[in-house]
């Protein structure tokens, strides 16, 4: 019987939405610890007047367009609004753990003395030579 893959990613914003869209996608489970009450990440505590600086096509996700509502440079509110529609598409609030700031990390694995022995890595995360 194989293990259950657990992955814990920080933070709900953009890039964190995406992990956790991806490690899901590779057969992992993932959980998303948010500090905040909502997803979003920097986007939910910006001026008012804040605006992307690039346009929204250098500014998505490659498997989710903008809506074409949308104007060429969003302000702060369509961005988290996206980001919501994002994660509402792709069903991801359900494993998010918002309020839940993350104070330390342990690693648990393998010794730095066999992590040394191994001389290439493979996309998997496991070397080569194993």
């Amino acid at each position: 019987m194989q293990m259950e893959k657990k992955v814990g990613i920080i933070g709900a914003g953009m890039c964190g939405l995406l992990a956790y869209k991806y490690t899901l996608s590779k057969g992992y489970t993932p959980f998303v610890f948010e500090s905040r009450g909502s997803i979003g990440g920097v986007w939910t505590q910006t001026f008012k007047t804040t605006k992307l600086q690039t346009s929204r096509s250098l500014y998505q996700f490659s498997d989710f367009p903008w809506p074409s509502s949308v104007p060429k440079f969003p302000d702060h509110y369509q961005v988290l609004d996206y980001l919501i529609f994002y994660a509402t598409h792709f069903n991801l609030l359900p494993h998010i753990k918002s309020n839940s700031k993350v104070l330390g990390i342990n690693y648990e694995g393998l010794s730095d003395e066999e992590v040394q022995t191994w001389d290439l890595w493979s996309v998997t995360g496991e070397p080569f030579n194993s």
